[in-house]
Order: C-alpha cells, then structure tokens, then sequence
C-alpha cells in the first residue's frame, strides 16, 4: 500500500502582522513568505470554509487589509 503524501510546510508568520497594511503591499509580502495562494476579499464575502493548506486570507476595505486569517 502506498503511503500518504506529506503536505507542504505552512509557511510560518503571524496573520495578524498583515493587518493595516495596503492590499498590495500585503500580497507581495505573503507571496515573499511563501504562501502559494494569497485570496483578497471584500468584507461580507460568502467564502466556503475548507482549509487549504498554504493559503492565506485578507479581508480588504478601502485597499487595507482589516482582517486576516489562514487556510
């Protein structure tokens, strides 16, 4: 039988740093970091609530980023 495959490391950091910063800034940050999917995304968005790893979430209002989160 096969294994499993291991998952890529999550790239490491605090989701919370990203906070105030401008919406660009954040996103080439993130993908400086090694996240491989960076979402942007109004506030009220209806979002499925899968975890993905190596993903990385910003809420974004008025080009800043409010509010942050993993998976």
């Amino acid at each position: 039988m096969a294994s499993l495959p291991t998952p890529p490391a999550q790239p490491d950091g605090d989701a919370d740093a990203y906070v105030g910063l401008a919406a660009d800034a954040a996103e080439r940050q993130a993908r400086d970091r090694g996240w491989d999917t960076v979402r942007a995304v109004p506030p009220g968005t209806f979002l499925t609530m899968e975890f993905r790893q190596g993903r990385i979430n910003f809420q974004v209002e008025d080009g800043t980023v409010t509010r942050c989160w993993v998976g």
